[in-house]
C-alpha cells in the first residue's frame, strides 16, 4: 500500500484559503482550477516545498513564475470559456494547465517566441503571464477583432494587472491594479533618445 504525501495537497488548500480568498480570488471555478492543478508540478525539483508561497518563483533560464495571487486575478479579468481558443505566453505550463480546467483549447508560446513571431493563427483570448512594456505587432496580430487579453503592464518599475479588447483593429491596455509580478524583458520597448 502506498502513503500519498498529504503536504502539497495541504499548501494547495491553504494557498487558496489564506491567499486566495482573502484576496477578493473568489469565483468558483477559478478556485476549483487552482484546487485541481499541481502547483508543484511546475517548479524546480529544489523549490517543490515552496510552491504555494505567496511570491513569484524562479524558474530554469532565468524565467519567473509568478505569485498564485497574480493568475488568480488574470483568470477572474480573462473569464475563460468552454471551447474558447486561447494563447498562452508563458515559461511555465502552470497557467496553460489552469486555463486548461475551464475546457480552453490552450495554445502555449515561450515569451521569446512570441515577441519575435510575426504571424500565427489568431485566438480570443490571450494571456501573457508578466507584465510588458508592450504588446508586439506580431502578437497583437494574433488577437481576433473583438478578443481580449490579459497581461501585466509596467511603468517606472511599477507592475499592474491590465486587460484590453480588439476594437477596430486597435489594441489598448487599461491598467486595472497595482500587483507584483515578473516584468518579461523580451517585451521592453525600444530605448528612445531623450534629454
Amino acid at each position: 500500500m502506498t502513503v500519498l504525501d498529504e503536504r502539497p495537497l495541504a499548501a494547495r488548500r491553504a494557498m487558496i484559503d489564506s491567499q486566495l480568498r482573502v484576496s477578493g480570488v473568489n469565483e468558483p471555478a477559478v478556485l476549483a482550477a487552482f484546487d485541481a492543478v499541481a502547483r508543484e508540478d511546475f517548479v524546480p525539483e529544489a523549490l517543490k516545498a515552496n510552491a504555494y508561497i505567496d511570491r513569484a518563483l524562479p524558474l530554469e533560464g532565468g524565467a519567473m513564475l509568478p505569485a498564485p495571487l497574480v493568475h488568480g486575478r488574470m483568470l477572474i479579468e480573462a473569464r475563460p470559456a468552454a471551447g474558447e481558443d486561447v494563447l498562452v505566453v508563458s515559461a511555465s505550463g502552470y497557467l496553460a494547465a489552469l486555463l486548461g480546467q475551464f475546457g480552453c483549447k490552450v495554445a502555449v508560446q515561450e515569451p521569446a517566441e512570441a515577441a519575435a513571431a510575426k504571424k500565427g493563427s489568431t485566438v480570443s483570448l490571450i494571456l501573457i503571464d508578466g507584465a510588458v512594456e508592450q504588446v508586439p505587432t506580431g502578437l497583437a496580430a494574433r488577437l481576433a477583432e473583438g478578443g481580449r487579453i490579459v497581461t501585466g503592464t509596467v511603468e517606472r518599475g511599477v507592475t499592474r494587472l491590465a486587460s484590453g479588447t480588439k476594437i477596430g483593429g486597435a489594441l489598448a491596455l487599461f491598467p486595472l491594479a497595482d500587483i507584483g509580478m515578473p516584468v518579461l524583458s523580451e517585451f521592453a520597448a525600444p530605448r528612445a533618445w531623450s534629454f
